[in-house]
């Protein structure tokens, strides 16, 4: 059986990705089937790969969240808002949310493993939420603490409803997984109140959130109570979503508001492809897919097929994430998909997942699943350490070995993300309808369905992802007659199945299963053979950073190259398309994982990433191995990249700023003022680089960068990148900045006639008198409560000024 896959064509050793996941096929809308997911509390996961990584969770992940979740103050906002208390307050507005995305971590976690301690801290927790709670049963602790008169006045930025959705989850997690109702009685009473301020009736008013997410939240909560009030106001929530609302609410001109990043510029059923901030946008998109998939309303359900067409092939990461800009934490346009700059913030990954997830439920198509596989296996899985004590916020395509986990974040949103995806993963394995178990990821261990009122236990044996070969055996008390539905994955072109040994030649596909259909018995015995060839992926010709360049796949993992597997430079290397390479079995980390080894090019001297080296070696091959990329940053710091070149790279022209040597007046643990002549041009001032020359937290102060040279050199002018996070962080564009050349012993200003106003999102370039000098100082004023960085500072030679 020979397949052409969803997510990829095969041609030539090669699958060519339309936008970094691979996505082509046909994408006529097809009929909903309706599946409901086998509870992850049905589901046994018995394998050498998930089941340490969640036995990590429970024991590392989880503890390490409630430690700094309590180091930060989430628990003490909770006792000070019981207290009545109206200072205090510790964090960010949206503080809440963290922790009930543990404990809804924690819930899913005492579902399937017990943990007396872990149940008493949980209840501990609850309890102080429930006290916390007021009379009318609004809860928010900053508000409660800080600003309780300022009560739903800011939906777009202040996120009540988003830290309402979260406790939403998480009641509903805790009370499926100890049938309690400690929690499930505060999140009724807040939805309540949510409900009688929001929604169409009389006295009501007009909202939404700012950051989406109570949508989703609320569909589970009227699942779980079956009270239909709830599911009105989710989809209260996402049918007036567009209104425009935050433009009345913050008094902005219509003709002014742009709100694509909250996702509020047109009507829902309008939007034509994703944008804006990405963990809101599949949020949302998320709610608008369970509010669809009960009222059956075709507006929604075009508008989700086709931003679904738009994300899956035009915005999505070949490492299953999404969102390329830290300037907005999402989306620009379509085909940016940068690398070393990549933001593929990890809840962003997990928001893509868990909304496919509901449309391969929905539609029971595995080009969904196809989706939720390649972000589990890959960007979900990057975004935690081995330990399962460090994670990422930020996920790079490449790195020059500056970027790495971290213990904790002031915004603090991707720990506990991780921790819940992890501990829930066997509810994304399995589906099934009246008459079908659909199997759409292959782990070792059991699934429980009942079909059409008989139980059917799923027996499942392999080594996937190492492996291809899986064996399923069904048991039930009696043979009956049903639908074994087998996700073919869309980077499998070969794959075969037999039914008790007996090879199925041309076997029934329907939207990317094998359908195997039969009077089933205990005893019957299915094979699947998924051959896991490695295979170079091509991005799609748009896609500007990839041209020339190509990844290496393996099954559903994604691999990269780390430079503590190299003597020589990664950026030394390329890999021409005939360059043989191998799977090897190898220790690492405490387990078994299938690493590529072959045979590169190593370039003579060149500097295409802005580190100056000389090759310790003569130009020729040199022997690579590649890891799975959810491993990297686990060893020793170092460069990473994901795409290799296929032919040498192109040295750039180095300025002068390159033979620099770099100093700053101030300096803390993230600030890396060699970012300032790294040659690496930002598209925006918003753009989080990997190395940053920066001066926060000081604020309103004079601050200095230099450059000394060890032979003087003449310069004329010089141009400036200033950075801006505005909107995530405290760095703005700086009040003022003169330039200072050294002169003997002694400091002087450069002579030049004005400096021009500073501005956002390109050069500021000033032109003076030329100089012949050893060290120039550029002298940085920031603005009162701001601080500020520069992404690069070029020198400019008379030679670039003719």
């Amino acid at each position: 059986m020979k397949l052409t896959g969803r997510f990829g064509l095969a041609c030539c050793g090669l699958i060519y990705s339309a936008g970094a996941l691979c996505a082509s096929g046909n994408f006529a809308e097809t009929l909903p089937v309706r599946l409901q997911a086998v509870p992850f509390t049905r589901v046994t996961i018995q394998d050498d790969f998930w089941a340490p990584r969640r036995e990590t969770n429970r024991v590392a992940s989880i503890p390490t969240n409630f430690r700094m979740l309590e180091k930060s103050g989430n628990i003490r906002n909770l006792e000070l808002a019981a207290a009545g208390a109206r200072s205090g307050y510790s964090g960010p507005v949206f503080m809440d949310s963290d922790l009930y995305k543990a404990l809804e971590a924690a819930s899913y976690s005492l579902a399937t493993d017990s943990d007396p301690v872990l149940a008493r801290q949980v209840d501990e927790i609850i309890s102080k939420i429930a006290a916390a709670q007021q009379p009318d049963g609004y809860l928010n602790t900053h508000f409660q603490v800080n600003a309780p008169d300022k009560k739903w006045t800011n939906l777009r930025d202040w996120h009540e409803l988003y830290c309402a959705g979260h406790l939403f989850e998480a009641a509903v997690a805790h009370s499926q997984a100890t049938g309690k109702r400690t929690l499930l009685d505060v999140a009724i009473r807040l939805a309540d109140n949510i409900g009688s301020v929001f929604g169409g009736g009389p006295g009501k008013r007009m909202g939404y959130p700012g950051h989406p997410e109570i949508e989703l939240a609320l569909v589970k909560l009227w699942k779980i109570t079956g009270e239909q009030r709830f599911f009105d106001l989710a989809r209260f929530f996402v049918e007036n979503r567009g209104r425009r609302f935050f433009a009345d609410e913050h008094q902005t001109p219509i003709d002014q508001y742009d709100g694509a990043y909250w996702q509020d510029d047109i009507p829902i059923r309008d939007h034509r492809n994703i944008k804006g901030h990405a963990v809101r946008a599949c949020y949302l998109l998320s709610g608008a897919t369970d509010v669809a998939a009960q009222t059956g309303d075709a507006g929604l359900l075009r508008m989700i097929n086709r931003v679904w067409k738009n994300t899956a092939m035009r915005n999505t990461y070949l490492t299953g994430g999404i969102g390329p800009s830290a300037h907005n934490e999402g989306f620009t346009e379509d085909y940016d998909l940068p690398n070393l700059t990549a933001y593929q913030e990890t809840c962003a990954t997990i928001a893509l997942a868990q909304w496919n997830h509901r449309l391969a439920l929905f539609y029971g198509d595995a080009k969904y699943a196809d989706v939720v596989e390649r972000a589990l296996y890959n960007g979900v899985l990057s975004g935690v350490s081995q330990d399962g004590t460090k994670f990422f916020y930020v996920n790079p395509l490449a790195s020059r070995g500056r970027h790495h986990r971290s213990p904790w974040f002031g915004c603090a949103c991707c720990p506990p993300n991780v921790a819940r995806t992890l501990a829930s993963l066997g509810g994304y394995a399995y589906a099934h309808s009246e008459n079908s178990i659909y199997v759409n990821l292959y782990i070792q261990g059991s699934a429980e369905a009942t079909l059409g009122g008989r139980k059917v236990v799923l027996d499942v044996r392999t080594a996937y992802p190492w492996d291809g070969k899986v064996v399923l055996k069904p048991r039930m008390e009696s043979p009956a007659e049903w639908n074994l539905r087998l996700r073919l994955p869309g980077w499998c072109s070969a794959p075969a199945v037999k039914v008790n040994r007996q090879r199925i030649a041309e076997p029934v596909i329907d939207r990317g299963y094998v359908v195997l259909s039969r009077r089933w018995r205990t005893g019957d015995t299915v094979e699947l053979n998924l051959p896991m060839p490695i295979q170079r992926v091509a991005a799609h010709p748009a896609v500007k950073a990839n041209v020339g360049y190509q990844a290496l796949q393996r099954g559903p993992l994604v691999y990269c190259l780390e430079a503590c597997d190299h003597s020589e430079p990664l950026e030394s290397l390329y890999l021409p398309a005939s360059a043989p390479m191998e799977a090897v079995k190898q220790t690492r980390l405490g387990g078994s994982v299938m690493i590529l080894t072959g045979s590169a090019e190593m370039a003579g001297d060149l500097d295409w990433s802005g580190k100056l080296y000389q090759n310790s070696s003569v130009p020729g091959k040199v022997r690579i191995q590649a890891v799975p990329y959810y491993l990297w940053d686990n060893r020793q710091p170092g460069a990473m990249q994901v795409w290799m070149p296929l032919a040498p790279a192109h040295a750039p022209v180095q300025g002068l700023e390159r033979q620099a040597k770099v100093t700053v007046s101030f300096r803390n643990d993230n600030s890396q003022p060699e970012g300032i002549h790294d040659g690496i041009e930002p598209k925006n001032s918003g753009e989080q680089p990997e190395a940053l020359c920066h001066w926060w937290p000081r604020q309103g102060t004079e601050e200095w960068v230099q450059y000394a040279w060890d032979k003087a050199i003449t310069v004329g002018g010089v141009k400036v990148y200033w950075f801006d996070d505005t909107g995530r962080g405290a760095c703005r564009l700086p009040a003022s900045w003169r330039l200072e050349y050294l002169e003997g012993q002694t400091w002087k200003p450069v002579s030049v006639p004005a400096y021009p106003p500073i501005c956002q999102d390109q050069w500021n370039q000033i032109e003076f008198t030329p100089v012949t000098t050893t060290s120039l100082k550029m002298k940085v004023q920031l603005q009162p409560k701001w601080a500020a960085g520069a992404h690069e500072w070029k020198i400019l030679s008379a030679e670039d000024l003719d």
